[in-house]
């Protein structure tokens, strides 16, 4: 796709509308660092798939690989294929209003320099974020400078709950949630036809300046119409559906809807492989009935954040339908099989899609799969555990691993066993028993090789993206090591918007019990930006806190310091208790009382090593 004139309605709906593109849909920052750029997915110009890429996902891998900018309909326009995620511009009677400014500022500001180069100059008069996720979010500072939205009164528009549930996502749970992506989208292995070809919503991720303007109004009914400049929008709340705080859109004059992240080109995840709070799959299927019977009937076009749109009021009144149904069957069937005494590994080993929702591609797992969105189903209604006692209380894997090759017969006969099997085709199987290996010993080279080699096989016959790269990297990693990398930092936006609560959290779960053990503090926070007060209580090993009045706390320290400052020393990504630190030595981060128990508390907090083990001890 290189031409820069509009070309007619295409009969392939992925390039229907492409209007222009640059080489490879190429981005750099300012120090000319690649943020982003799909060179290196030249293999996938060959139609015919690689014997170790699934058909299925080759074909989608194809499908992602458009890029540019695209007519969705009149007035509305996307750029696709300049990050994981697509940018919706739609033209107002002034300028024109954004959806989703992608992942990073670096391919947020391309894209729009793109749309510009082919539209004009027209000022941006609004941002909506779709959902509390970071791709549809951290771009905004690339499309709109924070200072001239507030000059301009540029309305930042986002779904109830959206600031608390953004940050959230990535606090607490960050760190292993970060390492965890890497094995769901691959960004870190390399592109190829026996390495990464796809993340099934789009290509990979970005690697540019996460970013966030805090929404300036926020969606607190179901159903709320409203004008944007010169444009009618309604907009519908969706939460706790694809994430915690979502809503999709309906433009009546347009007759044109978008589905956010509840209807894409793909299975979608009700738990994804790096983890998350489990989506409930009942409501989500709930939320595209309604859209189907509100307002498929009054448009022509349905399109997303992710993929590509459908047109025709038929064809996408089928294809909601259909991904309506997609999740109906999921959660009824497997609470069905669930309420006959069926487990999560026994639902998923026998449950398929029915004829009608296996024959459309749409429906099938690129990205999430039926195998882990049932025992999603299952863990949302019961948890992790399956009844069975026997498994109450499992021994941890470097135990139980060491038991299993005892009770093979030790790591030779095992071996043997294994490599029969792998040469059967029975790859499941020797990935499972060579980790035991693995974990007993670490060290051993023919397990380490042979469970790579197995995981490889059931990369390459995995239909879904996230699948394939988990697997893939399972394998590199059993090859060659962990990587090192970088301490993990979500810059200073998205630091900035932690509520102090939130902060306090991670205080909490970065406490080294042995060290707090026996230890009792009274610790006052003062936010002077905020004029918050919080008490924090250490006590049997636990950190507790609550909002106190100044006058009311009975404290052996305190530390005062903004919001801002806090969050401007957490973004160099040293460690909370190593920036505080450091906080306090600059006088940056002021502290009353016994200071030296300030810094026996801050020494009983650990940081969290980015890159630990996954796939042995």
């Amino acid at each position: 796709m290189t031409t820069n004139n509009p070309v007619p309605l295409s009969p392939d709906p992925v390039t229907r509308g492409f209007i222009a593109t640059w080489p490879n849909a190429e981005v750099r920052d300012a120090t000319g660092r690649i943020v982003w750029t799909l060179a290196g997915y030249e293999f996938l110009d060959d139609a015919e798939p690689a014997p170790s890429v699934h058909p299925g996902l080759w074909a989608h891998a194809r499908r992602n690989l458009a890029h540019g900018l695209f007519q969705v309909t009149e007035r509305i326009y996307q750029v696709r294929g300049f990050d994981l995620a697509n940018m919706t511009l739609i033209e107002g009677d002034e300028g024109v209003v954004i959806i989703d400014p992608l992942t990073c500022a670096e391919t947020a500001e391309a894209a729009l320099r793109l749309y510009r180069a082919h539209r004009g100059e027209r000022p941006v008069t609004a941002v909506v974020y779709s959902h509390s996720h970071v791709d549809p979010v951290g771009g905004v500072r690339g499309v709109i400078d924070a200072q001239d939205a507030i000059l301009r009164r540029v309305p930042i528009i986002a779904p109830a709950g959206f600031v608390w549930h953004t940050v959230a996502e990535n606090m607490v749970a960050g760190n292993a949630m970060s390492r965890r992506s890497q094995f769901q989208f691959g960004h870190t292995l390399p592109r190829g036809v026996c390495g990464q070809v796809d993340c099934g919503l789009g290509k990979s991720l970005p690697h540019g300046t996460v970013t966030l303007i805090p929404p300036t109004m926020t969606i607190e009914k179901d159903r709320e119409r409203h004008v944007i400049d010169g444009v009618e929008i309604v907009f519908a709340l969706a939460p706790e559906s694809e994430a915690p705080s979502e809503m999709f859109f309906f433009f009546p004059g347009l007759r044109a809807l978008n589905l956010a992240e509840i209807g894409q080109q793909s299975m979608h995840n009700l738990c994804p492989l790096r983890g998350a709070q489990v989506r409930d799959a009942r409501l989500w299927s709930r939320y595209l009935d309604e859209a189907l019977h509100e307002f498929a009937p009054h448009a022509d076009v349905v399109f997303a954040p992710h993929n590509w749109p459908t047109w025709g009021q038929a064809e996408l009144s089928r294809f909601i339908a259909e991904q309506r149904d997609l999740y109906k069957y999921t959660h009824d069937q497997t609470v069905r099989l669930m309420n006959q005494g069926q487990t999560a590994v026994e639902i998923a080993e026998v449950l398929r899609l029915p004829a009608e929702l296996a024959g459309a591609t749409h429906a099938q797992g690129y990205y999430g799969t039926l195998v882990h969105n049932v025992k999603a189903v299952v863990q949302h209604y019961l948890g992790w555990y399956d009844g069975n006692p026997a498994r109450l209380h499992a021994l941890p894997p470097v135990d139980a691993g060491t038991r299993y090759v005892d009770y093979m017969g030790g790591a030779q006969a095992l071996m043997a066993r294994a490599h029969e099997d792998f040469e059967r085709g029975e790859h499941r199987w020797v990935a499972e028993v060579t980790a035991h290996l693995v974990f007993a010993d670490p060290t051993h080279q023919g397990a380490r090789a042979l469970c790579a080699a197995a995981l490889e096989q059931l990369g390459f016959a995995s239909e879904s993206a996230t699948w394939r790269n988990a697997y893939l990297l399972a394998a590199r990693e059993l090859r060659n090591g962990v990587r090192t990398g970088p301490r993990r930092s979500l810059g200073y936006d998205l630091l900035k918007a932690v509520p102090m609560e939130m902060f306090l959290d991670c205080l909490a779960v970065r406490l080294v019990a042995e060290r707090a053990s026996g230890q009792v503090l009274r610790l006052g926070w003062r936010v002077t930006d905020t004029g918050e007060h919080w008490s924090l209580s250490l006590g049997n090993a636990a950190l507790t806190y609550r909002r106190a009045v100044d006058a009311d706390m009975a404290l052996d320290a305190a530390i005062a310091v903004s919001h801002e400052e806090l969050a401007r020393l957490l973004a160099h990504g040293d460690g909370v208790a190593a920036a505080l630190t450091a906080g306090i030595a600059e006088g940056r981060v002021g502290v009353t009382g016994d200071v030296p128990r300030v810094h026996a508390f801050l020494a009983m907090l650990e940081e969290f090593a980015p890159m630990f083990n996954v796939v042995e001890p």
